[in-house]
């Protein structure tokens, strides 16, 4: 299956000019909404992840609040785990609503959009605090300009090269364009 192909018909992929939930600035955009409310799309790119992690040992799935609770639920079905989910409380990220986990429970962190690495990092330290062991992490969709280390193994369901700028080193030809600030972090 072509994942580039499904991303750009499901309306997810978004040209202009973007300033992105870690602030930066970016010419390309993607719309996670559009895959979250396309289950046969979502699907796809979970079925991704789960066949990467089919032989990890893996206890849950767990994915941040709001587009990665939905990825994790589907993940974790698909690899027949229970879901976990990561919300914040009080300007941190924790598992709320009575949730906890064994001590040494392992567990694969997904979420929709990789950029900077912000919500995976929020929800790996939720895990941890919780007594959790992140076993893997892995993303619908990874646009990071630079690699990016989370200690345990990585996998991004599609990987696509797109720039984004710090705001004061934002190029001309984008700066003309009127910017949008579509993210979750806006």
């Amino acid at each position: 299956m072509d994942l580039g192909r499904l991303l750009e018909d499901s309306g997810a992929v978004l040209r202009g000019h973007f300033v992105l939930s870690s602030g930066r600035h970016s010419d390309v955009y993607f719309e996670k909404f559009r895959v979250l409310e396309q289950p046969h799309v979502l699907t796809a790119l979970c079925a991704e992840i789960a066949d990467h992690f089919r032989t990890a040992k893996l206890d849950a799935v767990a994915g941040p609040l709001t587009g990665g609770i939905i990825i994790a639920f589907e993940v974790a079905r698909q690899m027949n785990l229970p879901a976990v989910y990561v919300e914040s409380e009080n300007g941190q990220k924790t598992l709320r609503r009575g949730k906890t986990l064994e001590p040494g429970t392992r567990v694969l962190v997904v979420d929709d959009v990789l950029t900077t690495g912000l919500s995976v990092n929020e929800t790996i330290q939720a895990i941890q605090n919780a007594g959790g062991e992140v076993a893997g992490v892995a993303v619908l969709i990874d646009r990071a300009s630079d690699a990016i280390d989370f200690g345990c193994p990585q996998f991004a369901a599609f990987r696509v090269q797109a720039q984004s700028y710090d705001p004061q080193n934002v190029p001309e030809s984008l700066a003309e364009i009127p910017i949008q600030k579509p993210g979750s972090r806006a």
